[in-house]
């Protein structure tokens, strides 16, 4: 029987490994190579120059400076946008009136949550190119709700000083809505049992959320914050549509840096998959941390 199940099990499965190796595997691969290379990506030299690429890398003003960027953005994305989905899926879940089990949701919760997930419909592009509308400093409907009060009109994606949190605040706002979906979803499993029993014992929604909901939805928030990092470690499209890197490369991040690197004027492929390769090791790196600072003991209930 055993024998009989084996070819079947391999003409299934040796296919999708095939395809994987080649279309996934393989470009990984081959980034590592090509970093090692002064590939200028359109002729067919290619001559190894070994680790100067990464030597040039650490001397890098430009490379360090998206770095930062994405440093902050990696600080600050992950920590708001959770706090947030927190915030308004506990809202939504039991942020009404006292009821019988003294965690009744508030009225409209469906709409509540269709509006908030809407970003989710929309691609990136249509939210850059929305948003940067907005931020317009001439038409924007920023700048004209701030005209009809009296205040400053800054040109906030050409100012230094705004850019990058311009770019910053997008990037929270076009993510928070799926994950109020995601922890309302999870606090629907959370047995109303519990929170009956410490409402009863006089804790306030606030304790309910530090004490109670956070822990038991603690292994949805490390998965959160991962997707969070790693997202937070590219943000390409949004700053590329938005500001592509200015202005004076003030909201410039690692994605756009190798992309320019590559497909720029200076056409350098070998030092762009030498960033690559480097921000490959880092994104593992903060996954890794991640999980590991994280972690802990499971709590289970019933």
């Amino acid at each position: 029987m055993r024998q009989g199940r084996l070819p079947l099990i391999l003409t299934f499965l040796l296919p999708p490994l095939a395809l994987y190796g080649i279309f996934v595997l393989s470009p990984y691969l081959q980034a590592f190579q090509i970093s090692t290379t002064d590939w200028m990506g359109y002729s067919a030299q290619a001559d190894p120059v070994g680790m100067a690429n990464f030597r040039t890398l650490l001397n890098d003003g430009y490379v360090w400076n998206a770095l930062k960027n994405n440093a902050i953005l990696l600080a600050v994305v992950p920590v708001v946008t959770i706090g947030l989905g927190l915030f308004f899926a506990s809202m939504l879940t039991m942020g009404g009136r006292r009821g019988r089990a003294g965690v009744t949701g508030v009225r409209g919760t469906s709409v509540y949550r269709l509006v908030y997930f809407f970003p989710q419909v929309l691609s990136v592009v249509i939210i850059a190119l929305l948003w940067k509308e907005i931020y317009s400093p001439t038409s924007g409907l920023l700048n004209g709700a701030l005209r009809a009060v009296g205040l400053a009109t800054p040109a906030w994606l050409g100012d230094p000083r705004f850019a990058f949190w311009c770019v910053l605040a997008v990037m929270v706002w076009s993510n928070v809505g799926f994950y109020v979906v995601l922890f309302g979803a999870a606090m629907q499993a959370i047995p109303r049992d519990i929170y009956e029993a410490v409402l009863l014992d006089g804790a306030s929604r606030t304790t309910m959320l530090r004490k109670i909901t956070i822990p038991l939805l603690w292994d949805t928030i490390q998965v959160a914050w991962i997707y969070l990092a790693i997202a937070a470690l590219d943000g390409f499209i949004l700053v590329q549509l938005m500001t592509n890197g200015g202005p004076n490369f003030s909201s410039d991040v690692i994605g756009l840096r190798m992309y320019d690197t590559s497909f720029g004027s200076e056409n350098k492929f070998g030092y762009a998959s030498a960033i690559g390769v480097a921000m490959f090791f880092l994104t593992l790196s903060v996954a890794v941390l991640a999980l590991r600072t994280a972690r802990r003991d499971r709590i289970e209930y019933s």
